[in-house]
């Protein structure tokens, strides 16, 4: 039974994003603001970072191409990013200290870099026609504050899943 939570988690947060994106659309604030949730990369990197290497790697490339399929209509930007933003973050983390603030910095780092990666690659196939300051003002600087909340909600309870979840590992 164990096992299969892990998995049911990451579903959970995939679920999640897009219930954030339809209940609480930028009319609500009132704002041309694109709000882009990224709670699903950042409970990837948690994995990745409080509990096993190699699996984080592996969900953020399932689900990367879940992300690719379901959500844009190019298939490749998010299997492509999600394990090489989680991999970065991993060789970041053998450098640097393994506290939760430093991992919640290394998060939003994180989701800085997949979010210029995706505005680039949409940018240089004309998919999207918005400028860079546009892209920062309408869309980067409220994902940051829409993930940093949810970064200071949630980041204690994912260290202490995937600690707990390393340590099991570790048993077995």
């Amino acid at each position: 039974m164990r096992k299969y939570l892990l998995p049911l988690l990451f579903i959970l947060f995939f679920i999640l994003e897009s219930l954030f994106v339809q209940t609480l659309p930028a009319e609500v604030f009132n704002s041309e603001r694109i709000l882009a949730p990224r709670f699903l990369m950042i409970v990837i990197l948690f994995m990745t970072l409080y509990g096993h290497r190699d699996q984080g790697l592996i969900y953020g490339l399932v689900f990367g191409l879940l992300f690719d399929v379901v959500y844009t209509e190019i298939i490749g930007i998010y299997l492509f990013m999600f394990p090489l933003i989680a991999y970065i973050a991993s060789k970041l983390m053998r450098i640097l200290q393994s506290n939760i603030v430093v991992v919640s910095v290394i998060s939003i780092l994180s989701i800085v870099l997949l979010e210029l990666g995706v505005y680039e690659m949409n940018y240089l196939i004309n998919v999207t026609n918005m400028d860079f300051s546009l892209f920062l003002n309408q869309r980067l600087f409220p994902t940051i504050v829409l993930n940093v909340a949810f970064i200071i909600i949630f980041a204690y309870p994912l260290k202490r899943i995937f600690e707990k979840y390393a340590a099991s590992l570790r048993e077995d």
